[in-house]
């Protein structure tokens, strides 16, 4: 028997765009902070990365054949791969394996396959289980490994970060504090503490132009947070200088990281360009104020979280305009 062929209105249009294409993309683009985490961290990078990588495409694979009973195999698309390189790109580089475990099986147990599995997240799933390991183990999570160990992993020697630096500054009121802060080009590089995929500011935009180029992001997510971190962080140190240059403030924690890759996850952002601008200078305005005034240095993931739950509210209003509509009196 002959099956109906259905034709739909034109026009149509063929792309090599894919799921796959996608993920694997991002992950070409994440190489520089590999490269960089690496580098700078050496063994305990190294460690963190592989962990976390190979217990999300394990958990995953355990989620989805015993728990979900399907016979997909949907580990190949990439998509776990990424979750667990930015979940481990969040994680500082002498975090004990069991403790990166469980983070991987919360981001990909809770924040992914719980909502039905890729494409129907809500939340980031990295970002869940960031923030999951930063409130249940906050000592661990908080404490930073000064670059260039390369040979260290749990014996690492820690120091300061250049956010924990800022807060000093600002709980003190004592401007001279930010003279501890390395210099721009130190921070630009990479040679600074924190978590492993947030020090090279420098390699996470050779990735992001990387992305530009392929067509895998547009500029409106990444560069309405980015602006609107530079003008508000820039107002607050025109008002006091005991507040951060707003190029300092740009180049530390995972401002960065977030804006180029983790706001960027095509799932949790708005699908109009107007939503996507809303969206960026919202995040910006909330990694801002949390920053500032809030209990923990670093304010990104918090703020890209906050966002992922508006998604839907954004995108119900800010939709395209409907060509042959006709406006109700």
């Amino acid at each position: 028997m002959a099956k109906k062929l259905i034709v739909s209105l034109s026009p149509h249009v063929h792309s090599r765009d894919s799921v796959q294409r996608n993920m694997y993309g991002v992950c070409i683009a994440l190489i520089p902070a590999l490269l960089s985490s690496l580098y700078f961290f050496g063994l305990g990078a190294a460690i963190v990365l592989a962990t976390s990588v190979a217990a999300c495409v394990f958990f995953e694979w355990a989620i989805t054949k015993y728990i979900l009973k399907s016979g997909r195999l949907t580990i190949l698309d990439g998509s776990a791969v990424l979750t667990g390189l930015l979940l481990g790109f969040n994680l500082p580089s002498n975090l004990p394996v069991w403790i990166i475990i469980i983070g991987a099986l919360v981001a990909i147990g809770v924040g992914k396959m719980t909502f039905g599995g890729l494409g129907c997240n809500p939340f980031n799933p990295a970002l869940v289980g960031r923030v999951f390991l930063l409130v249940s183990f906050p000592v661990q999570m908080t404490t930073w490994p000064m670059s260039g160990q390369l040979d260290a992993y749990l014996d690492a020697e820690t120091g300061a970060t250049p956010l924990g630096i800022m807060k000093e500054a600002i709980k003190s009121g004592d401007v001279s504090v930010l003279h501890k802060l390395p210099d721009a080009v130190d921070m630009l590089v990479g040679q600074t503490g924190g978590s492993l995929g947030e020090v090279s500011a420098l390699a996470l935009l050779i990735g992001l132009v990387y992305m530009f180029v392929r067509r895998i992001i547009t500029w409106h997510v990444p560069v309405s947070i980015l602006a609107t971190v530079f003008v508000l962080s820039g107002l607050l140190h025109l008002y006091n200088p005991v507040y951060a240059s707003p190029v300092s403030v740009l180049l530390t924690g995972g401002l960065m990281l977030g804006a180029c890759f983790m706001a960027t996850d095509y799932v949790t952002s708005p699908m109009t360009v107007k939503g996507q601008v809303v969206y960026g200078v919202a995040i910006g305005f909330l990694t801002v104020v949390i920053r500032t005034f809030g209990a923990y240095p670093e304010g990104m993931s918090f703020a890209i979280l906050i966002m992922n739950a508006f998604t839907p509210l954004i995108n119900t209003y800010c939709k395209p305009k409907r060509f042959g509509e006709v406006v109700k009196k």
